[in-house]
């Protein structure tokens, strides 16, 4: 039988790093040994983990600002303990999640323009009784959060309720990683015990695990389908092996294969479009790359070699790839010697042209969420919204007028997602329904009302509009049916609305008893004047966020001196009742 070599667009892929003029310098990277990425890239930021002498902060650079990077560059400060994770929404190219030793996540909104320290964060998430390692954000459901502790706890959270859906305790050791499936139905981790897992995060509990990698050293796991699991770890004669597993066939691995005999830890960076596995070891100074095919097998593609050695890598989403140069990843490497972070460019050697390759760019996650976190909860699942990157037209949504621009695609998207709803009617026997007086303002919008606190983070538009039916409207009909006069259009801010003139449809035809009223609702990230309310508490959201956690240590540190009185009032009660003990000895005798 003769020998074939088999074929692969992806065989010839080379790494090229960039000129120095095109790299970060001047970065003082953190020495912490945790063994997450430290970077966070999105086609407008770097953000990158910086050794501090206390506190937790990390920087957070415009991607074009390449260079010298000076000392006193603006931070993102507010954690009271060493940053461990940071990651970048993927919805958002303005948000961005951060975890730290103080147990404790935070979710920023970086301005475009930051020309100074950030210290009000947005949602601050409580749960944790220890450091917070890992975080993910879902991969298609707006505002969920996981994050992962050394208390052995995932907890899973709603950012628009800023508060946990669900807690799973599943773990008796430390967990090394966590991941996301394709449709975000399920997550896997791999813990301390050499167990792999794959949770229900809606239920919290385990659906199936297996024996894992035997080595005693940390080990990382990737979801690379909905049911397929790729894992790197250390066998039992600390060699460095990959695996891939079915979760149908969870007994045992569908491939394993050594790899070396180094001791740094891999960590994995999968591009799920063209299925290529990136393998960077913590201290190397190479990064290999693998293709996993239908029958999950790992094909060796190649190689790239430098000469300093790697701290960890930060990851471009496919989006922000350059694809008139035919690059297919691009890595921004933490180097460990020096103060450099520098971007590296996978790209696939072909003649430059105009032409767009479609073979190696197919359609993409876009930043559309296909859920909402309440449907999500309510136990929907549905794929990633993909987007084409050669005119950033949206395949697999609920069609639009326009399919070019993105961002004027988030308000349908919300609007023609199908919704849950409950209705409940309780009526005395043999008394008829009573009449309203009174008419109420009908609700049109079938958000949840959380998102009227917190729809910051739900979308990217500047407005968002939204009908209700009018009370003042009825009081202005005449006997004929025709109004008195115009209503006006307003705009609600914040914490206030303001009137606006009515729209020139609204003075030549004039409006109707029956004629919702329509608003449009602005979001607004700075706090109004305080002339916006008459009755406004004259503290905003971050103060009053900071006051009542600092109430929470207070009466904390009172039960505590509370529980210590109360142990020492025991304590006399029992020597009390010593005393008042009748003695045995006789008189003149010592019951000593």
């Amino acid at each position: 039988m003769p020998f074939r070599i088999r074929t692969s667009k992806f065989r010839h892929v080379y790494g090229n790093p960039a000129k120095k003029e095109e790299c970060y310098e001047n970065v003082k990277i953190t020495k912490s040994t945790h063994d997450s990425n430290f970077c966070a890239v999105n086609p407008k930021f770097l953000c990158v983990v910086p050794d501090t002498g206390g506190g937790g902060s990390f920087i957070c650079l415009p991607l074009k600002q390449t260079g010298r990077v000076e000392f006193s560059v603006p931070r993102v400060c507010g954690h009271s303990g060493a940053v461990l994770d940071i990651k970048w929404s993927p919805f958002s190219d303005n948000i961005i999640a951060s975890s730290s030793e103080d147990s404790t996540v935070k979710i920023w909104q970086i301005p475009d323009n930051l020309n100074k320290n950030l210290s009000e964060w947005q949602v601050d998430l409580h749960g944790h009784h220890r450091r917070v390692g890992y975080i993910e954000w879902h991969p298609t459901a707006e505002n969920i959060i996981l994050s992962a502790g050394f208390d052995h706890k995932c907890i899973l959270w709603n950012v628009e309720q800023a508060e946990p859906i669900s807690v799973i305790s599943e773990h008796p050791d430390s967990i090394y990683s966590i991941s996301w499936n394709t449709d975000g139905s399920l997550f896997c981790t791999t813990c301390k015990d050499k167990q792999i897992r794959v949770l229900d995060p809606r239920i919290g509990s385990v659906a199936m695990e297996c024996q894992g990698h035997d080595g005693n050293r940390s080990s990382k796991s990737v979801f690379v389908d909905n049911n397929r699991i790729f894992t790197c770890g250390m066998t039992r004669s600390s060699s460095r092996e990959l695996a891939v597993w079915d979760i149908r066939k969870f007994n045992k691995s569908l491939f394993n294969n050594t790899i070396d005999t180094s001791n740094g830890i891999l960590l994995p960076y999968y591009d799920r479009d063209n299925r290529v596995m990136y393998l960077a070891g913590k201290g190397d100074s190479n990064i290999r790359y693998y293709e996993i095919d239908d029958q999950s097998n790992c094909y060796f593609l190649n190689a790239f070699m430098s000469s300093y050695p790697q701290r960890s890598l930060g990851v471009m989403p496919k989006r922000g790839c350059d694809t008139s140069r035919c690059e297919v990843m691009r890595f921004y490497k933490l180097h460990s010697g020096k103060d450099v972070i520098e971007p590296i460019s996978m790209i696939v050697p072909r003649k430059v042209s105009s032409q767009f390759h479609s073979d190696i760019y197919p359609n993409t996650s876009s930043m559309l969420p296909s859920l909402t976190a309440d449907e999500w909860i309510a136990g929907q699942n549905r794929e990633p919204v993909m987007v084409s990157m050669m005119d950033g037209h949206v395949t697999n949504c609920p069609k639009t007028t326009s399919s070019t621009a993105i961002q004027n695609q988030q308000n349908d998207i919300i609007h023609q997602a199908p919704t849950i709803t409950t209705y409940k009617t309780v009526n005395k026997q043999g008394m008829p329904p009573r009449a309203s007086t009174i008419d109420v303002p009908r609700r049109t919008d079938k958000r949840p009302a959380s998102l009227q606190n917190l729809k910051r983070l739900s979308t990217n538009e500047d407005y968002v509009s939204y009908s209700a039916v009018s009370e003042a409207s009825e009081n202005h009909t005449n006997k004929n049916g025709m109004t008195n006069g115009h209503k006006e259009e307003k705009k609600v801010t914040k914490r206030g609305w303001s009137p606006v003139s009515p729209t020139k449809d609204a003075m030549t035809n004039g409006f109707t008893g029956s004629e919702p009223e329509k608003f449009h609702v602005k979001k607004v990230w700075s706090t109004p004047p305080p002339s916006a309310l008459p009755c406004q508490s004259p503290l905003n959201d971050v103060e009053l966020q900071k006051a009542y956690f600092q109430q929470s240590e207070e009466i904390k540190s009172l039960k505590e001196q509370v529980k210590l009185k109360d142990k020492r009032i025991r304590q006399l009660e029992d020597e009390l009742k010593i005393l008042r003990t009748p003695s045995d000895c006789g008189p003149g005798q010592s019951d000593c």
